[in-house]
């Protein structure tokens, strides 16, 4: 009798843990209704209701693996519930674990046709996927059950927007701010879909509107900032930057955008001093290390800036503009084996990346690898017909390989293209006497061939004949 009066009492217990974290849940108090959450399933771990709860808090704290654990215990408790298999499947798509997510959305479409967060939310998974066509399908089969899901328009102005399409994506999400003007974020993804567009009008506008609901929302500040440094407003950019600063002192990235504006203002001292402070708050940050490599090589500190460039490499950064700059840097300081290493990974990245096949056609080069320099200088040539560099880089390729007729080919079209004024040369091209200086070589060189050539063909007039004994 002692012992059914304790069990009930433990389970009463366990049910106002239950109650109260679910109070906390709702007043944003995640990591408190957490803990009430595990003590009540430490009481009666057969609850799948305080499981499913349990995932939709971790889900709230980022901690989707953990979620997804909680979502298939559930699952094990209550067999089939639609809510819990949608949820599980979400967060397979947040984990990249695509084909787990779209086997359940379809088991789910098996159970209920009629059950539309399964195409809603499969949307999201194929436009990950980019499998866009399935999105599309998702999204129709969405509209014939409810036509003004707000999260369905949504869902579909992120595919479109990550085909290109920022107009089609912008009435998407302009619907999605008609249906529902408080939606998280909606005025910035239509200022970012403007800001591709290059209306940078509209695109400001919709920042602005975004900030007047939002002021405190760092990812979109810093986006306006990035927006604000793009179109040349330093002085408003620094103001956004610094404004994180206050929200967020920790927050790297913004001590970063103000080294850069220092880098690029030539106050290399504090742009220096404000990259380090980056780095001591978040040492995992690409960006910094490469603008700190540059200052050492402008400063003569070559061993020290290929220790940054080193460094820089390890963080893997994704940014195919900086690879070939770093490629470039590399070279510059003759490590030929990491600048080769540097530009490859940006023509993985961009494979219509005229800078990274230019500066993989020098490393060839210098190497002595002419025909692979010639083949990198084509396809810098292909994507840039008019870039004097690579003109003038193949010539001198083609010289040491013996076809002088490729060369003169290629510096004529250099020296065309200098005196029409037509191209902008960049740093490292040489002035137009370099250009002619090739060109002479050149010439020089065909004119030898000439010779050689006619000497070969030349049959004499006249034959000595043996004298007779």
């Amino acid at each position: 009798m002692v012992f059914e009066d304790m069990t009930f009492g433990s389970y009463g217990k366990a049910e106002r843990k239950a109650q109260k974290a679910f109070e906390l849940y709702e007043n944003g108090k995640t990591s408190e209704a957490l803990c009430e959450l595990q003590t009540a399933l430490e009481i009666n771990p057969s609850n799948s209701s305080w499981h499913f709860n349990k995932a939709l808090t971790l889900d709230t704290l980022n901690q989707f693996d953990a979620a997804i654990s909680e979502y298939e215990i559930a699952l094990q408790l209550s067999v089939d519930d639609l809510e819990i298999l949608n949820c599980l499947a979400i967060d397979y798509t947040r984990t990249c674990q695509y084909d787990s997510a779209i086997e359940i959305f379809e088991h789910i479409q098996e159970l209920d046709a009629n059950f539309e967060p399964c195409y809603c939310n499969r949307i999201i998974t194929y436009t990950e996927m980019c499998q866009h066509d399935f999105a599309e399908q998702m999204f129709y089969l969405a509209q014939q059950l409810n036509p003004d899901c707000v999260l369905c328009y949504y869902n579909i102005g992120n595919s479109l927007f990550a085909r290109g399409l920022y107009e089609k994506a912008i009435r998407c999400w302009l619907r999605v701010a008609e249906l529902e003007p408080t939606h998280p974020q909606i005025n910035y993804r239509i200022a970012q879909a403007y800001w591709y567009k290059g209306d940078n009008a509209r695109s400001r506008d919709q920042f602005l509107a975004e900030l007047r609901t939002n002021a405190a929302d760092v990812d979109v500040i810093s986006d306006f900032g990035l927006f604000l440094l793009e179109v040349g407003n330093i002085e408003s950019a620094k103001e956004k930057f610094n404004r994180i600063l206050e929200l967020r002192p920790d927050f790297a990235a913004a001590l970063f955008y103000l080294g850069e504006i220092a880098f690029n203002s030539t106050d290399y001292e504090r742009a220096v001093e404000l990259f380090n402070q980056a780095l001591q708050k978040d040492d995992t940050l690409t960006g910094p290390r490469y603008r700190l490599a540059q200052y050492s090589l402008m400063s003569g500190k070559r061993r020290e800036g290929r220790a940054y460039l080193v460094s820089e490499l390890k963080l893997a950064p994704e940014d195919a503009d900086m690879l070939v700059s770093m490629g470039s840097m590399f070279l510059t300081i003759g490590d030929s084996d990491l600048s080769t290493h540097c530009l490859l990974r940006a023509v993985d990245i961009d494979c219509a990346n005229a800078d990274a096949y230019y500066y993989l056609g020098l490393v060839s080069a210098t190497k002595g690898r002419f025909e692979d320099a010639a083949e990198f200088f084509d396809h810098t040539l292909d994507i840039r017909p008019k870039d004097v560099c690579a003109l003038k880089d193949s010539a001198v390729v083609y010289l040491a390989m013996g076809r002088s007729a490729d060369a003169a080919e290629r510096i004529k079209k250099a020296m065309d293209l200098a005196d029409a004024h037509t191209c902008r040369l960049p740093a490292g091209t040489g002035d137009d006497s370099q250009l002619r200086a090739i060109y002479r070589r050149i010439r020089l060189v065909q004119a030898g061939e000439r010779i050689a050539d006619f000497l070969c063909r030349f049959k004499p007039r006249f034959v000595f004949k043996k004298s007779p004994r």
